[in-house]
């Protein structure tokens, strides 16, 4: 190859090399212009905290579950911008400091509980987030501080006749059910799934405590979730795992000893990896009171139950650590 061919050659791959630069520059403007909207909507009623808790809260969380949101530039270019206005969107949907007021002081409560378990299991805030704002990145310190204030809100342990009244009136409830009254249908969840009595004969794998509401909860295996245990094959769990997890409120009398008082609702996980594909293999329902009322105002109510357990994505997504003897 000649000198004039080599120039010519060079020449070609500067023409190439530019027209690819402009190409790309040309899509990154293009894109600018697809925002998807980022509704803003008014405060309606602020989460009131101590100073301490709100700082906090603001500082890591406020961008993407209030209407208080505040972009950095960086935020604004797409397509870091589409990212955004997805986690704005989900992040609200599931909870809105900004909108407060809209929750029972219960729901308040345990709206609370979920995001500080989120958050002590590194779930929250997002790693892609504090990536880009490491400002959002809690501390030790900001950990215990919001552990203090949630724990700060359970309802205090003691006797309470009340409680003892309303066990005793569902008991009469319950007794009236299966004497008197016609047998009713099985309920059916929004998303299918049927209410299974069966969970009754089923063994006791686990226990847990809700210090936020003052529940107590027994989780049931089916004959396949024992097996499961009893192999050590909990993880992935095998497909007709099922668990039952069954919520009472406590009862504590004037010596110390707790006992489940009122049933408050039933919670399945059913494992089937294929029929349940796209709510992470597990299908999902819940039971509230002894009317059995299904829980959910529309069949995607799922998606609330797999944010909960989705800090244990790497635990299939089971919270249960099952009692091994």
């Amino acid at each position: 190859m000649n000198k004039k061919q080599r120039d010519m050659n060079r020449f070609w791959e500067k023409v190439k090399t530019k027209n690819i630069l402009v190409i790309v520059l040309a899509v990154f403007i293009g894109i600018q212009f697809y925002r998807p909207e980022i509704k803003q909507k008014p405060i309606t009623g602020e989460i009131h905290v101590p100073s301490d808790v709100r700082a906090i809260l603001q500082r890591s969380c406020f961008d993407c579950h209030s209407n208080q949101t505040d972009l950095k530039w960086f935020d604004q270019v797409a397509p870091a911008y589409w990212l955004v206005t997805d986690h704005i969107k989900k992040g609200k949907e599931g909870l809105n400091f900004s909108e407060w007021d809209q929750l029972a002081s219960p729901a308040q409560n345990a709206k609370l509980w979920e995001a500080f378990n989120q958050i002590n299991l590194k779930a929250m805030p997002l790693k892609s987030y504090e990536l880009l704002h490491p400002e959002a990145k809690l501390s030790e310190n900001d950990i215990r501080i919001l552990k203090n204030y949630v724990t700060s809100l359970a309802p205090k342990q003691k006797p309470d006749t009340a409680k003892v009244s309303a066990y005793n009136k569902q008991l009469q409830q319950i007794n009236t059910i299966h004497t008197v009254a016609p047998k009713p249908q099985l309920p059916t969840a929004l998303n299918g799934i049927s209410y299974i009595p069966d969970y009754k004969n089923w063994k006791p794998i686990s226990s847990t405590e809700r210090l936020d509401n003052g529940t107590m909860r027994i989780i049931f295996g089916n004959d396949i979730a024992v097996k499961a245990t009893k192999e050590h094959k909990t993880n992935p769990w095998p497909d007709g795992t099922i668990f039952a997890k069954v919520a009472w409120e406590q009862i504590i009398d004037s010596d110390g000893n707790v006992t489940t008082g009122a049933f408050k609702q039933v919670e399945y996980m059913i494992k089937d990896s294929k029929k349940f594909a796209s709510t992470k293999g597990w299908g999902w329902a819940r039971f509230l009171s002894p009317k059995l009322e299904p829980y959910g105002k529309t069949a995607d109510f799922a998606n609330e139950c797999i944010s909960c357990h989705r800090p244990m994505k790497d635990n299939d997504f089971v919270f249960t650590s099952p009692i091994n003897h």
